[in-house]
This record gives structure tokens, sequence and C-alpha cells, in this order.
């Protein structure tokens, strides 16, 4: 599965497996940025992203985490 920006849930999803130990609440949008185009499956163009798009990640994350699931 090729991920884009718009991936935000899915790359939400792989960040949290991938970074089990971090507390979501310390995460920084350049952590979501640098740890999101590090992604394997990870391919588009770096200069499409904004903060929104890092937030809407964050926010999948955090989610997820709350939702424990």
């Amino acid at each position: 599965m090729t991920l884009t920006w718009e991936s935000t849930y899915a790359i939400a999803l792989e960040l949290r497996r991938q970074h089990p130990e971090v507390n979501i609440e310390d995460v920084t949008l350049q952590q979501i940025y640098d740890w999101t185009i590090k992604l394997s499956d990870f391919e588009d163009d770096l200069s499409l992203v904004n903060d929104d798009i890092l937030y809407v990640i964050y926010q999948d994350w955090f989610e997820e985490n709350m939702h424990g699931q």
C-alpha cells in the first residue's frame, strides 16, 4: 500500500505501530513529518505537506490511543 499525505489515518496507524513507546501528547508536528517521510510505503511530494495535514495525522493517532484500538 502506498501512503500519501491524503492517507492521514493510515499514516497515523503506522506511526503508532512503529513508535509504541511515544507519548502522543509529547509528539511535535516536526516529528510527525520526519517519521512520516521515513515510512517505507510513503511516496508523495514533500512540498505538498502543511501543518493542517500534520495535525490531522496527530489527531488520528491521538484518537487511536484514546480508544485503544
